[in-house]
């Protein structure tokens, strides 16, 4: 292979399906994923960040690197200096022009895949389906580096609308919302085939779809209307393939497909704030801020913070939290290196998640199994409540199958398998390595279409209080730590 510093590719075309775990591509599901797996390498070991959820992993890939580094932390965290009114909700448009103001445009606090491009004299189009922040996070100054963001959810959803109405122009009104996105699907499809590729000419085009993601939360992950979500994305991405070897440069166009993290299905709904307050904790989960000393965010994992009043109380909630039974891992700022400052607990620099400044005081994550959901996929873990149903899909842990991604490098392997260590920190570095760019110098990741340096080291780090015993194992290779899972 040519080394990082020589271009292999004058064009990039990436994919992601959001939500989509390996075990589901397949022959009858995802014929055109397996086209392109065909002609390139899997790395079938590719991990997400934690926690596992959509903005943290949207931002990881912009950036190249975990939440330590960039600073998107969760979905939703309270993030006091910028917004101390209310629980900062990572999809809200209005919301995050708030917390950028406040950052002068770094909340994302690490340069991009894109930064990188634009100060090469390169372009980044965006064709999003998912929520405004993930559309935002890709590319959080687009504006500035005179790149092209599409949003499905409409013009107030991206630094560029005209974007959207160039979109709108050519292919008429945005689809309505349904469930499955088959529309959103089918439409973002045509704006990267009829507009985005043909006619801007990007050297970076990236699509993202939001099935299966949308429909396993509100369907369960093996319904039927999952899988029609899927196929839809799937003859979307073909549409895409289609075009890209259809063209006389075909083999300089370097295709990635990739999902930003896993899911598992919820077996169970534990009030663990409820209980919390019923122990004597003044804790509330609410999204406007109250006078509350403790602030939280729930579902598969989740934040403790404290708000005001003795930093004695959060010792005093991690011990009640590492004896609730529904707990599988509590984690606080890094002490040493694997062990927090509260003892019993992780560090959160070991997963990659302590970031100086907006790290909380406490994350926790609820028990999950390897056991089978009701449609035959392992993986079955526990929830507070929210707004998915119970059977419903989440992420957010440590389970093998919230963390595990798909990653497929086309063009670089003839079917290859690898099993090497990858992840979605890789894909921006890979980027730009496939274009003979040097990454940023906050990247973790690493180049792909180049060798790995070091052999990969395995551990399993434990911690634990009393009866409470929790562990995580991570393998490192190249400056780079992934998590492959955790235990009690």
């Amino acid at each position: 292979m040519s080394t990082p510093d020589q271009p292999t590719a004058d064009r990039v075309v990436i994919a992601v399906f959001d939500g989509l775990r390996p075990d589901l591509v397949t022959a009858e599901l995802t014929p055109n994923i397996l086209r392109l797996a065909g002609q390139g390498t899997w790395f079938r070991q590719a991990r997400s960040v934690f926690p596992s959820v959509t903005r943290v992993a949207t931002s990881s890939i912009a950036a190249g690197a975990p939440p330590i580094v960039h600073g998107i932390v969760g979905n939703a965290f309270y993030h006091r200096a910028a917004i101390a009114d209310r629980m900062f909700d990572t999809s809200d448009a209005a919301l995050i022009r708030r917390a950028e103001a406040h950052h002068d445009g770094r909340l994302l606090a690490a340069d991009t895949f894109g930064d990188v491009l634009a100060r090469a004299g390169k372009r980044l189009a965006v064709v999003h389906t998912g929520s405004a922040g993930s559309a935002h996070f890709i590319n959080p100054r687009a504006r500035a580096n005179g790149h092209w963001t599409f949003s499905m959810h409409g013009t107030g959803a991206t630094q560029t609308p005209e974007a959207v109405e160039a979109a709108v122009a050519r292919l008429g009104p945005l689809p309505e919302r349904e469930l499955p996105r088959l529309q959103e699907l089918a439409y973002g499809g045509r704006v990267m085939t009829e507009l985005v590729l043909p006619e801007l000419r990007p050297e970076v085009a990236l699509i993202w779809f939001n099935e299966p993601d949308t429909t396993f939360h509100y369907r369960g992950l093996g319904s039927p209307d999952a899988m029609a979500g899927l196929r839809e994305a799937d003859r979307a991405f073909g549409a895409i393939l289609d075009w890209v070897e259809a063209q006389p440069e075909a083999e300089r166009i370097a295709v990635i497909v990739a999902s930003d993290h896993g899911q598992i299905s919820t077996g169970s709904v534990e009030p663990l704030f409820e209980t919390a307050r019923n122990a004597g904790f003044d804790l509330s989960a609410a999204k406007a801020i109250d006078g509350a000393t403790l602030v939280a965010t729930g579902g598969m994992s989740g934040e403790i913070r404290l708000r005001e009043g003795d930093r004695a109380e959060i010792g005093r909630i991690a011990d009640w939290l590492m004896r609730q039974p529904a707990i599988g891992h509590v984690f606080s700022p890094d002490r040493n290196g694997v062990e927090g400052e509260v003892p019993g607990t992780l560090s959160l620099a070991l997963m990659g998640a302590g970031h100086a400044e907006r790290q909380p005081e406490l994350m926790f994550v609820l028990k999950s199994s390897l056991d089978q959901d009701e449609y035959g996929l392992p993986g079955l873990g526990a929830m507070t409540p929210g707004d998915v149903p119970l059977g419903g899909g989440m992420h957010g842990g440590i389970n093998p199958h919230e963390l595990n991604t798909v990653l497929i490098l086309g063009g670089s392997g003839d079917g290859a398998v690898s099993q090497e260590p990858a992840g979605i920190i890789d894909i921006g570095p890979t980027v730009l390595g496939l274009l003979g760019l040097a990454p940023a110098a906050g990247m973790v990741g690493r180049n792909l279409a180049a060798p790995a340096r070091e052999e990969a080291r395995l551990a399993r780090h434990s911690a634990g209080a009393g009866a409470f015993a929790q562990h995580v194992d991570i393998v490192e290779q190249d400056g780079r730590r992934f998590i492959l899972g955790g235990g009690q």
